[in-house]
């Protein structure tokens, strides 16, 4: 008796010691070392792709944001980007309407193609691309002109309307998409700026898809809204999801498990896994993914 005792206390022993190893191993390796360079897991690709964006990386000056991504948009599908805060996601998302542009010590490399088309081709007409890749930004930004205005706004830039008539048709049609043409319709000419947050988020959309738009980017649409206003952006995302293809960048895993068919996870800068969302939320293939959607991290 004295024997199997000390046997299974040294046993056990054993076993808390390997433990412990291997938990200080886990907090002494880095994230990064859990990253193949280039290589992400899951389904990144699809069949029918709207973007095609292959090893593309991201400078700012010397510090690399993005590190060699390759990814497939389909069309007519949601796509969720989730991530802690600083992995680039924002980054990335801004690559495909050009919107790091702006930024003189930006670089983007890499093959980055709309239905097949080079998004750097340097003849390319980027007003043009971003008529086509719209982008709806994280805190509401009317215009201070009346509501109509603002609708109005770019399919006047753009000579989509050449009557007056027809300009109605495109604001009232873009409001009715947007689910604010019951709300709004007895004041187009009221100042936007005197609208709720939910209601400029979502004039902000009507806005966006009234020029016609192909791909809808969303960079962290509801984080300035209240719960009732961020359920009516998502079942408008819903509805949207039938004639475009959304891009939305999002802290909200909830929100992604609600509105996205894929979820793509970033980490320091990597494209770690892209999945159908029901798989990354209930059985991720990345250490790194799991540890995020558990809370272990981020």
């Amino acid at each position: 008796m004295s024997t199997l005792n000390t046997s299974i206390t040294t046993d056990t022993a054993q076993r808390e010691t390997t433990t412990q190893d291997a938990v200080s191993m886990a907090k002494e390796k880095p994230a990064e070392a859990a990253i193949e360079y280039g290589k992400t897991v899951g389904t990144p690709f699809a069949d029918d792709a709207k973007f095609c964006l292959r090893d593309v990386e991201v400078f700012y000056g010397d510090t690399q944001a993005i590190k060699g991504i390759s990814l497939d948009i389909a069309r007519n599908e949601v796509i969720a980007f989730i991530g802690p805060s600083g992995c680039g996601k924002s980054t990335f998302l801004r690559c495909l309407n050009r919107m790091n542009d702006s930024i003189d010590i930006c670089r983007v490399k890499g093959r980055l193609e709309l239905d097949g088309q080079d998004l750097y081709d340097p003849k390319r007409d980027v007003v043009e691309l971003r008529a086509r890749v719209g982008m709806v930004f994280q805190k509401p930004n009317p215009f201070p002109k009346s509501i109509y205005d603002n609708v109005a706004y770019g399919p006047r830039i753009h000579g989509l309307a050449n009557r007056k008539s027809e300009l109605d048709d495109i604001v009232e049609d873009s409001l009715r998409k947007a689910g604010l043409w019951n709300e709004v319709k007895d004041r187009l000419d009221a100042p936007a700026t005197g609208m709720s947050g939910g209601q400029q988020q979502r004039l902000c959309i009507a806005r966006t898809i009234a020029v016609s738009p192909e791909v809808v980017l969303m960079d962290e649409p509801c984080s300035a809204l209240d719960p009732i206003a961020t359920a009516k952006v998502e079942e408008l995302i819903a509805e949207l999801s039938q004639s475009y293809t959304i891009i939305i960048v999002t802290h909200s895993m909830q929100q992604a498990a609600r509105v996205s068919h894929r979820t793509a996870y970033f980490h320091l800068g990597h494209l770690v896994e892209v999945n159908d969302t029901d798989k990354v939320f209930t059985a991720p293939e990345h250490e790194l993914t799991e540890s995020y959607i558990t809370g272990r991290f981020g």
